[in-house]
């Protein structure tokens, strides 16, 4: 498995396996890899012959900088699952290859980045939209695969890449779950084992407002309480958002749901040391169509 450190030696990489006719696949994370990242790697492999991991903490898109230092970072151990996977290259550039001396340019995606977690973190999808299109011009690749957990980045991804024009295409993968129903993340390791019970309130959230709608219920007012109530079964558990909203524009749902329709969770917990952590998880509901 090859090491890179730049985007010019990446780009020559790629430029490479396109003129052998090779598909490239990209799969960008921010390292301390789980089964949820492995399972886009495969997902990379079986649209691919090379695939490509890129291993970055992105300081543009944190709001915090205690957040940002104590983002996990095992990289031997990330390399080493790269390396089982079969990942023919890690992509492993540093800010300042990233962001140079003066650097000054930002893609932004407007509507899109408001709501959601876009409303609690300014700035942070500024940040992601910016370090994807640099890693997309790095690795060329012909595809590039994101995980739906973070269901608003994925949308807001897929419309960079139309409204750029970008030849990828962006692909999705469903969110990758523990036994338990947990949405499997790399924030997950900050929480304790009580925070970890607790943090199944967020998928049992999903399925009771699945089942409400299966009952019938169709008042989003009616469904989001339905939710919160869920939440609050968790004392620790602290709500951010729990909001329902068309899966495509983002916009918030009509008040009487007649399409399927995303439910949007962020919930923080706390975590040793005073700190919370933020878990965030969604789905879309599916609502019948009424005769």
């Amino acid at each position: 498995m090859e090491r890179i450190t730049t985007v010019r030696a990446l780009q020559q990489r790629a430029d490479a396996e396109r003129l052998a006719g090779r598909r490239i696949a990209l799969v960008p994370t921010m390292g301390a890899l789980h089964a949820g990242h492995l399972a886009l790697v495969d997902e990379a492999r079986r649209r691919a012959q090379f695939v490509v991991v890129s291993i970055f903490v992105n300081p543009a898109q944190f709001n915090s900088t205690t957040d940002l230092a104590a983002y996990p970072r095992p990289l031997e151990a990330d390399l080493a699952a790269c390396v089982a996977r079969g990942v023919d290259a890690v992509f492993l550039p540093t800010a300042d290859e990233l962001y140079p001396t003066g650097y000054q340019t930002w893609v932004e995606v407007t509507e899109l980045a408001k709501p959601l977690c876009g409303a609690s973190r300014p700035g942070h999808f500024r940040g992601v939209a910016t370090v994807v299109a640099k890693l997309l011009v790095a690795a060329k690749p012909h595809f590039a695969v994101f995980g739906a957990k973070d269901f608003q980045q994925l949308a807001l991804i897929r419309r960079l890449t139309r409204d750029l024009g970008l030849d990828v295409e962006i692909v999705g993968h469903e969110t990758v779950r523990e036994r338990d129903g947990l949405a499997m993340s790399s924030r997950n390791v900050h929480l304790t084992s009580e925070t970890r019970v607790q943090a199944l309130a967020l998928s049992r959230a999903l399925g009771a407002a699945q089942r409400a709608i299966d009952a019938g219920e169709r008042s989003r007012t009616a469904l989001e309480a339905r939710v919160a109530s869920e939440i609050a079964r968790s004392p620790l558990a602290k709500i951010d958002y729990a909001e329902l909203r068309d899966p495509e524009s983002l916009a918030l749902a009509p008040e009487r749901l007649t399409t399927d329709t995303l439910l949007a969770l962020a919930v923080f917990f706390p975590k040793a040391g005073g700190d919370v952590v933020r878990l965030i998880d969604n789905a879309v509901l599916h609502v019948p169509k009424e005769n």
